[in-house]
């Protein structure tokens, strides 16, 4: 029986077991389970593949993202990019390779957020430096979109919230929250940029699903900006670990 899971440290709300689950009903695909593995520490892993031998393929998600890499036998361009595993392909012989489909689900949901021509003459911002920040930096330069990135701490070449100016939203048509403020259930958050300077000019990105709306977009939606939230990253990301799998 084919095997499929995801690994991580508290998995109550996985995305990934709906989601596949639902999917392999659809393709028929009644032999195939979809498992949440939560492990104390990554140490756990060898242990947990000796124990399935029917695995197939692995998601991973906070917080071994990088804390996988010293087991695996080889990490892909994309993982090497972003600097973070979040899907780990089985090959032949056991051989495990690490990848990253988290930049291409945001790259591509993004392409699909923005008007279509000229993104270069776009700007964004990026909300949180954190490892969710890696993977939209990538997608961000692939689409030839310059930005900044904010943090509540000064960086080297990011900017701090305390210097994010009415006049820097002005300039930046893209915003983009990778923080998880505002996830349920704490929804009454979110990151402590100056809204007033919001127009219909903006483009409002949030990683975060659950709620629908966080109250970021709804701030944005109260000055006529486009909010988008991460639901469709989640599922383009999704698909693409389900090509890995079965090329």
């Amino acid at each position: 029986m084919p095997e499929f899971g995801l690994l991580g440290r508290s998995l109550k709300h996985s995305f990934s077991q709906t989601y596949f689950t639902q999917k392999f009903h659809n393709l028929g695909l009644d032999d195939h389970r979809y498992e949440l593995f939560e492990l104390a520490t990554i140490n756990e892993l060898p242990a947990l593949l000796a124990a399935h031998p029917e695995l197939r393929g692995l998601n991973v998600t906070i917080p071994y993202k990088e804390q996988v890499w010293p087991f695996l036998n080889e990490v892909a361009p994309s993982a090497a990019r972003v600097g973070a595993v979040n899907v780990i392909e089985f090959q032949d012989g056991g051989r495990l390779v690490g990848h990253n489909t988290d930049y291409i689900g945001f790259r591509e949901s993004l392409r699909g957020f923005l008007p279509k021509g000229g993104l270069a003459n776009f700007r964004a911002l990026v909300l949180g430096s954190g490892g969710a920040s890696k993977a939209v930096e990538v997608a961000l330069k692939d689409l030839g979109i310059g930005y900044w990135v904010v943090s509540r701490n000064a960086m080297g070449a990011g900017l701090t919230y305390q210097e994010l100016t009415p006049r820097l939203l002005q300039e930046h048509q893209i915003i983009i929250n990778t923080t998880p403020l505002g996830t349920f259930p704490e929804v009454h958050e979110c990151p402590p940029i100056p809204y007033e300077a919001l127009s219909s000019q903006h483009y409002l990105y949030d990683l975060i699903y659950n709620p629908r709306e966080t109250e970021f977009m709804q701030r944005g939606q109260a000055a006529g900006a486009q909010t988008k939230n991460g639901f469709e990253m989640l599922c383009l990301q999704a698909e693409a670990a389900w090509e890995i799998w079965n090329r």
